[in-house]
């Protein structure tokens, strides 16, 4: 993998109206291809992240050690540490001589993306077809699942309790839609699909389906001894990479932007700000969770203990007490940066008529007054001059009145942990299809206001 293409902090310039425009560099977004690529579940995601960690000069903390300020691996050592577990990864940097009380700045994000998962049977065909049985996860928009060339990935669980991943990165898997012939009034009535019967998707010929061939397959792919395989976490994605697309090359397509775009982003906003080091107020911390798109309860979700745990060890293993953590968290802020809807030139009416949020204008504010979204007054000032600071100008997002209002991370840890919260993103357009689109310049803007938000 490609080393990270970090952004710069923009210098200090003049009041935002003097200031000149921020110049895109499209080598991050090469960058976040490379990631987007190579990142096609959870467990690679964090792998990846974690590797770009190690270079950067973070080292993993096991969190079944002790964090105690005298052991060579604890927090209290300074420098830059994450704890990883299964498809979450949480990193934070503390300069040496950091004081127990001072307050995180998070940049929250998620690593999940709705898709087709791996059924514990995953035998299955019939009519000589040979088929893997697969469960939706989350919200996927199943025609984009369609006569897509898909591949297969995820997590192998072994008999000795090690896990070892695995990436079949080819044409291996489709769901057939049915012929127009057999379904006259498809394009009149709308393609209906039902998720048991119409998502299964073939991969091969055969009337013999036997229990275990998926399972030895990617044992024999992944190099695995043939039945030390005990349990699996897999799922399907589309082999098609990224890819620039329009006349100037405007425009990023590809899978899975939501939400490693800003998992990609964070990464290299935390990066660039440990590099900097000393001097800065507050702890620069990423947290990029799993689970979101069901819900976000589980272990290594955001409703979950994993980054309050972390937060609170870290305060106690530079010699703090509970004072000091508490200190600690009324000055946090947390930024749950995920992506938004772009304003869409087919269906404007769907969206408010006073908000359009554009590609390429900017990371987005994400409001909504019931609370789907955490950012309000206060929180929003924190984010403009984060953007004022980097030079990037930034957009508001509000569902229409008609319309449900989706949410985040942002609600379930403000309340969760008693942070302070601002809901923010990229707006895209195909949100939860298995290839979405977004402007090429915004993760690069996104990256940079991160940035200028963690230095504080």
């Amino acid at each position: 993998m490609s080393e990270p293409v970090r952004p710069s902090p923009a210098a200090s310039p003049p009041r935002s109206a003097e200031r000149a425009p921020l110049t895109f560099d499209r080598g991050h977004t090469d960058d976040l291809m490379t990631f987007l690529a190579a990142s096609p579940t959870p467990y690679h995601a964090v792998a990846n992240v974690a590797e770009r960690l190690e270079k950067a000069g973070f080292r993993q903390v096991m969190e079944t050690d002790a964090w105690d300020a005298g052991t060579s691996a604890a927090p209290a050592a300074g420098g830059g540490k994450y704890v990883l577990r299964g498809g979450a990864i949480i990193a934070w940097y503390v300069p040496e001589g950091t004081a127990p009380h001072t307050p995180f700045r998070i940049v929250g994000a998620h690593t999940d993306s709705p898709n087709l998962r791996v059924k514990p049977r995953p035998d299955s065909g019939t009519q000589g077809w040979r088929q893997v049985a697969v469960e939706i996860y989350g919200g996927p928009l199943l025609n984009s699942w369609l006569d897509r060339d898909l591949g297969l990935a995820g997590r192998l669980s072994l008999r000795d309790g090690s896990t070892r991943l695995v990436n079949v990165d080819r044409p291996l898997l489709r769901v057939p839609q049915l012929a127009i012939h057999l379904d006259r009034s498809v394009n009149a009535d709308g393609l209906k699909l039902d998720k048991q019967r119409h998502m299964q998707p073939v991969w091969g010929l055969g009337e013999d389906v036997r229990d275990g061939d998926l399972i030895a397959f990617l044992e024999d792919t992944a190099g695995v001894p043939s039945g030390e395989v005990t349990g699996w976490d897999l799922m399907v994605h589309s082999v098609e990479p990224p890819a620039y697309l329009g006349r100037d090359k405007e425009l990023l397509a590809g899978p899975r932007m939501d939400n490693l775009l800003s998992v990609h982003a964070g990464t290299a906003a935390l990066t660039a700000v440990a590099a900097a080091g000393a001097g800065l107020p507050y702890i620069p911390v990423l947290a990029a969770f799993d689970h979101e798109e069901n819900g976000s309860q589980s272990d290594t979700g955001a409703d979950g203990p994993l980054l309050g745990g972390v937060l609170e060890r870290s305060v106690f293993a530079r010699g703090g007490s509970y004072e000091d953590r508490a200190r600690a968290f009324a000055g946090t802020v947390c930024l749950s940066s995920d992506t938004g809807h772009a304003v869409h030139p087919n269906y404007a009416e769907r969206h408010d008529p006073t908000h359009h949020p554009r590609v390429d204008g900017g990371p987005i504010l994400k409001v909504n007054v019931n609370n789907r979204y955490a950012t309000d007054g206060s929180g929003r000032s924190v984010f403009a001059a984060a953007c004022e600071k980097a030079g990037v100008p930034f957009q508001s997002f509000v569902s229409n009145n008609s319309m449900p209002c989706g949410t985040t991370i942002g609600p379930i840890t403000a309340a969760r942990h008693g942070i302070r919260t601002v809901d923010i993103g990229v707006a895209i357009l195909s949100m939860h299809s298995a290839r979405e689109l977004c402007g090429a310049k915004d993760p690069f803007l996104l990256a940079n206001a991160l940035t200028a938000f963690l230095e504080g």
